[in-house]
């Protein structure tokens, strides 16, 4: 199973998708956990947001 994150664009700054040929949408969107992606953390260009895991007898 391939590892993902959701990825959201530092402010200011227009991150390209390279999956999708478009840019990071504002919200952030879901991605497979890269080199590509890790790169743009390193950079500063994104965030990476924390998932809430599911609190002890929540439904997934």
């Amino acid at each position: 199973m391939t590892n993902r994150i959701t990825v959201v664009p530092a402010p200011g700054r227009a991150v390209p998708d390279p999956e999708t040929g478009d840019l990071l949408p504002v919200e952030g969107r879901e991605v497979i956990d890269n080199v590509w992606w890790r790169r743009r953390l390193d950079d500063g260009d994104i965030t990476i947001q924390a998932v809430k895991a599911p609190k002890k007898g929540e439904a997934e």
